[in-house]
């Protein structure tokens, strides 16, 4: 069971972040009855897919990325989507500060009781720790009293080494086939994925059931934190 939230903000920083990851959660929210706040960062048009077959070019990607999160909402329930306008691939260039405050902004008006994204330096790709680094940023200002809950997604090599299991675990049995509508909505990028994925669904295969029935998270650890 998902406990219930007041509010509940997603941060990350490329279109389909959130349908592997945690679209089963983000669906089980909504449907709770729990407001929640979508922010993506870029339209993730530096993607290095183009479609299969392909279907998209360098110039027309950005806009074809832009209908697939807007289809991917639609699929799990998303009301309150925020595209921040950054630039795909560049998000560890932009000024700290100015990360930091954005995200600063979204919390104070929104007010959520928990934030999702990733988890500083265990997330792999730079955009995704600049992101990762900015929320911690901007949650470490607020009086811990106050401060929202933050779970965190991580998936480089060494997490269990270094973070052991995780300790948030949520069943999304009931929502796969949203957290799947969401994966085929970004199918410019997921199409290959979706072909192995379904397939062994179909055949239930251990490694495929996985994704559509739980999504893990880590707790963040205060006392260890280390972003400068």
């Amino acid at each position: 069971m998902i406990e219930k939230e007041q509010h509940v903000l997603v941060i990350f920083p490329h279109p389909d972040d959130e349908a592997f990851g945690v679209s089963g959660t983000i669906t089980s929210y909504i449907k709770q009855g729990t407001p929640l706040t979508y922010a993506c960062l870029t339209l993730g048009e530096m993607g290095r897919n183009l479609g299969k077959p392909v279907f998209a070019t360098r110039e027309s990607l950005p806009d074809i990325r832009r209908q697939e999160l807007l289809k991917a909402a639609d699929a799990m329930g998303i009301t309150d989507l925020r595209m921040m306008g950054l630039r795909d691939k560049t998000i560890e260039f932009e000024d700290d500060t100015e990360m930091k405050n954005m995200v600063l902004d979204l919390i104070q008006e929104v007010k959520p009781s928990l934030v999702i994204s990733f988890y500083p330096g265990y997330a792999v790709h730079p955009d995704h720790e600049a992101t990762a680094r900015a929320v911690v940023r901007a949650l470490r200002e607020i009086e811990e009293s106050k401060r929202p809950a933050f779970h965190a997604v991580a998936f480089a090599n060494d997490t269990v080494e270094n973070l052991g299991q995780p300790d948030i675990i949520h069943s999304i049995e009931d929502v796969q086939t949203e957290k799947l509508n969401a994966m085929r909505a970004h199918i410019s990028q997921t199409a290959h994925m979706l072909e192995f994925l379904e397939e062994g669904i179909k055949a239930k295969d251990p490694e495929a059931m996985k994704w559509v029935t739980t999504e893990q998270f880590y707790s963040y650890d205060w006392k260890k934190d280390s972003v400068t």
